[in-house]
């Protein structure tokens, strides 16, 4: 069986791989950076993984990084850059505090206008 992407030490094929390629890694976190977007499909699918994968996947601190049930491989690692994405998203659901305090700063209003978006 193919190597998940993300197994280190890292598997040099990864480096060629089209972004429509599918491996069956999962990433958990990446449905908790959408959460303002999707709340109840990326809530939906957290608490699937967790039910599913938890006793594998999920520990102290929360998901691993990254992990691939066929092969049973599930990364040790526990990444501040997820837990970070998750709690500001998770903010944004919320709130929107992070993203209107973002949003304050001089450069933004040009820098979205420069990128085609305009106020409704």
């Amino acid at each position: 069986m193919e190597r998940p992407a993300a197994t280190p030490p890292l598997n040099p094929e990864a480096l060629t791989r089209s972004i429509g390629d599918i491996d069956g890694s999962v990433v958990p976190y990446a449905t908790a950076g959408s959460l303002p977007f999707l709340p109840a499909d990326c809530l939906r699918v957290q608490r699937a993984l967790k039910a599913n994968y938890g006793d594998k996947a999920y520990g102290r601190y929360g998901f691993c990084d990254a992990f691939h049930p066929q092969a049973n491989w599930y990364d040790p690692d526990v990444l501040g850059i997820d837990l970070g994405i998750s709690v500001v998203m998770a903010e944004n659901l919320r709130t929107g505090f992070v993203w209107q305090t973002f949003a304050r700063n001089p450069e933004v209003p040009l820098a979205m206008q420069r990128a085609g978006f305009h106020n409704t």
